[in-house]
């Protein structure tokens, strides 16, 4: 993960988050830009992982504020699971352990690099009802520690208007499967 950004990126990613923010005000209602502003410019680390998220197609937004830990939360919201994100096992045991054909790297890993964690199953059911998202492609989501150990993750899709989470072998990978995130400041 980059450690900073320089000013020009800072300024470039910022102008499009707000952008994205006064264009999905049903993400956030609640939430005033300034607000939001003054937590991202606190937090350098946070924006450098924001701007991976970025790069990599998510299209973050910040989707809510939760005022017991007084957090924002930026989830991916691009429409399908992220192009830079795809054709990757779940984590990197499943991709040592894969023998022939080894996609480029896993979910978990590019996703504790970018500084960010895969969404979990309640995360990814909140996005979905905050828009439909995985029309055409898949995310891996954050799997149970029980479901892992016996081999398996689960993935999450929107089809036939319905939000399904499916399970899959933990060494598998897809083109059309990725993985959505989400960093709390």
């Amino acid at each position: 993960m980059k450690k900073s950004l320089n000013a020009s990126q800072t300024s470039q990613l910022l102008t499009t988050l707000a952008q994205r923010f006064e264009q999905n005000m049903q993400r956030h209602a609640a939430l005033k830009w300034s607000d939001v502003l003054a937590s991202l410019e606190a937090q350098p680390l946070k924006l450098a992982a924001i701007w991976e998220m970025e790069e990599s197609g998510g299209e973050p937004d910040v989707i809510g504020f939760d005022p017991l830990s007084k957090t924002l939360a930026f989830y991916d919201c691009a429409a399908e699971s992220p192009k830079e994100r795809r054709s990757l096992c779940y984590d990197e045991a499943a991709l040592a352990a894969r023998k022939e054909n080894k996609p480029k790297g896993s979910a978990l890993g590019m996703a504790e690099k970018m500084g960010v964690t895969v969404l979990t199953e309640i995360q990814y059911k909140h996005l979905q009802q905050l828009q439909p998202v995985d029309l055409k492609t898949s995310s891996w989501l954050l799997t149970p520690a029980p479901i892992r150990k016996l081999g398996g993750a689960i993935f999450g899709d929107n089809r036939f208007k319905t939000v399904f989470v499916y399970h899959n072998g933990v060494e598998s990978y897809y083109g059309s499967r990725g993985f959505r995130t989400c960093i709390t400041l």
